[in-house]
């Protein structure tokens, strides 16, 4: 009997032991906190462009596709930041950035033989509503994110000088833009808590992004040749991030 009590008060010390364990490297992942995380960034485009289309050659009107030309956006790389707010233990506010990162623009099909017709650098920030599993105190706590996202086009640049020359003659210059527009953004992840403030985590998101091309030419003797096209970039991110949660 006093071998059961003392089996019973062992257990009874390791528990509240485990308890007191458990309580000190609590997720603080709780309403109220904020999450900085910071990591690895991998966009990898999913669409492609529409054929090229001759829409004017000096302001009148031609409409004619170039059968079989295409493009498709570049992987890349950068560095990726978050911020989230948590409005309670289980749902947060997040911001998605990232440093600047660089978009090559590459022919397909007839276009192929060019490699890269050009560049961007775009800006695509977005906010989201997320959902956590779980406790605030569970060290692991997969999510799920719905947002919205705006994404711009800057320094767009015409960079293949063959391509210049074969589309508006020896002696020509070109130049593009690309539309902005407002996207949806769906997003899964999960973290995992290291310490009571630190933690890693993954996420992968996906933004039915689409831009559409214009690329203004001129003929050495100042005709105006424009061109149009929709690039659907579709990108699908990968997120492996450090956290700081204050």
């Amino acid at each position: 009997m006093e071998n059961c009590k003392h089996t019973f008060r062992s257990v009874g010390i390791a528990a509240c032991i485990c308890a007191a364990g458990l309580i000190g490297n609590a997720n603080a992942q709780s309403a109220g906190s904020v999450t900085l995380s910071t990591g690895w960034l991998h966009i990898a485009p999913q669409g492609n462009a529409t054929p090229l289309t001759v829409d004017s050659i000096g302001g009148v009107a031609v409409n004619r596709q170039l059968t079989g030309s295409g493009a498709h956006a570049s992987s890349t790389n950068t560095v990726g930041i978050t911020t989230e707010y948590y409005v309670t233990d289980s749902i947060g506010v997040a911001m998605l950035f990232g440093l600047p990162l660089k978009v090559n623009l590459i022919g397909d099909g007839t276009l192929q033989k060019y490699g890269n017709l050009g560049s961007t650098r775009p800006i695509p920030p977005a906010i989201e509503l997320r959902y956590h599993l779980f406790s605030a105190e569970s060290k692991f706590r997969p999510f799920a994110a719905l947002g919205v996202n705006y994404t711009w086009f800057s320094q767009v640049r015409t960079t293949n000088s063959q391509f210049v020359t074969d589309s508006v003659g020896p002696g020509g210059s070109a130049h593009a833009t690309l539309s902005s527009s407002w996207n949806p953004v769906f997003e899964v992840g999960a973290n995992y808590a290291i310490t009571k403030h630190w933690s890693v985590g993954t996420t992968v998101n996906y933004m039915p992004v689409k831009t559409n091309l214009t690329l203004y030419g001129q003929t050495a003797t100042g005709t105006q040749i424009v061109s149009t096209s929709t690039l659907r970039l579709d990108p699908l991110s990968v997120f492996v991030n450090v956290a700081y949660t204050f």
